[in-house]
């Protein structure tokens, strides 16, 4: 395959993660055009529509400003006002990072993967700013630079990924020179302070992903308890097969966003459906809401045993820090001090980490109150770090002589 074969390969890689990640939106919006419409509407809005959903998948900012007339009926104050919504449908931005994986990989396999990096990136690229530019118009306009850049830096994180597992899977791996630089610069380091490094890093990331996967399991739980009230607001919404389907759609998109909410949850802040809202361990407090069917499974009311919620990122943190502390232990000895430095460490990686969660998760989802969703990523990462740091201490200390020994 030369470079020529392969840079079309790699165009065409870009093309269809793009058409995919527009089409799953648009293909219910067209059926719905067609059938409930009946072609009677002009199709540019039900492309606008699903390109917009794309673009807010990857954190773009689209400006809306509603008819007067329907923002009066909708009950949203300073009708006619415009707004910017900023939060992200990170369903969408999921799906664009595993399918740049795929598109990684099989770049990854062809001889001149380098050039095939460069095209699918760029074309990807192209292909978003032509995008943004079709969508722009009153109702709902777009920032275009956030529009051509998110959505690339998103599909190249995916495939970048992709890449690095082709070339490992072909055998002995040769290192980027990104990366041999920067391995360079580590084996500078002192082996107390790599060990260090090392440990905070797996141990923080391993408890921030434990802490997620307990919120997804939550809110599966969640699904299953408030199953009846989820289907009344379905049948009170009078949206049709199609409309359902289409509306399913987009509750999937908001899917991430609700088990890092529930990520917030777990660590103690909690999060805002609204602006005064609040939905914490210790209680709900909710004022009016969209009439999203998902959103009927949020618990309502105080919580006699909230708290216990708190112990998923303790236990998470203890857990970590036992599986790292015999290895750590090894390189470092039995200093005291170093160990309750890994330990902050832990902390500090997994604290970060649910805190950028919270933060992608997080922004303005309308006008009024909808203008505060999500939990503070600032207030997340702080007690997260502080949940995981104390009894990750308590677990690299516990045994230490005999580890040492």
């Amino acid at each position: 395959m030369n470079r020529s074969v392969t840079a079309l390969f790699a165009a065409l890689e870009a093309l269809l993660v793009v058409a995919i990640g527009i089409g799953i939106p648009l293909a219910p919006l067209t059926i719905l055009w067609a059938f409930q419409y009946g072609l009677q509407v002009d199709w540019i809005v039900f492309w606008r529509a699903s390109a917009d959903i794309w673009l807010l998948g990857s954190g773009v900012d689209v400006r809306m400003t509603l008819d007067p007339a329907i923002a009066t009926a909708l009950g949203f104050p300073a009708a006619g006002d415009p707004f910017v919504i900023t939060i992200a449908l990170l369903g969408f931005g999921l799906l664009t990072v595993l399918l740049g994986a795929r598109a990684g990989r099989r770049i990854g396999e062809t001889p001149h993967n380098n050039v095939g990096i460069v095209v699918a990136i760029a074309t990807f690229g192209i292909l978003s700013l032509a995008i943004t530019l079709s969508t722009l118009f009153a109702a709902a306009r777009p920032s275009i630079w956030q529009g051509t850049l998110l959505p690339t830096a998103v599909f190249a994180l995916g495939l970048g990924i992709g890449v690095g597992m082709s070339a490992r899977s072909r055998g002995p791996y040769v290192a980027a020179w990104g990366e041999r630089h920067f391995r360079a610069i580590v084996d500078g380091w002192r082996a107390d302070v790599r060990a260090i490094v090392s440990a905070s890093l797996r141990a923080g990331a391993a408890a921030g992903a434990i802490v997620v996967a307990a919120s997804a399991i939550v809110v599966s739980a969640l699904f299953l308890l408030g199953y009846a009230k989820i289907i009344s607001l379905y049948e009170g919404l009078h949206a049709g097969v199609l409309g359902g389907i289409a509306l399913t759609i987009g509750q999937l998109s908001i899917l991430p966003n609700l088990v890092i909410w529930t990520s917030s949850w777990l660590v103690g802040p909690g999060f805002a459906i609204g602006t005064g809202s609040s939905v914490s361990p210790f209680g709900t407090s909710l004022g009016p809401i969209p009439a999203i069917p998902v959103l009927g499974a949020l618990p309502a009311g105080d919580f006699a045993f909230g708290y216990l919620g708190l112990l998923v990122p303790v236990l998470a943190g203890f857990l970590v820090a036992l599986v790292v502390r015999p290895g750590l232990v090894r390189a470092i000895g039995g200093s005291r001090g170093r160990l309750v430095v890994a330990g902050i460490g832990i902390g500090v990686v997994g604290g970060v980490a649910l805190g950028l969660l919270a933060w992608f998760s997080a922004g303005a989802a309308g006008p009024g109150r909808l203008m505060d969703v999500g939990p503070s990523p600032w207030l997340v990462a702080a007690l997260a770090a502080l949940e995981i740091a104390i009894p990750a201490i308590v677990a690299l200390l516990v045994g230490r002589p005999r580890a040492a020994a």
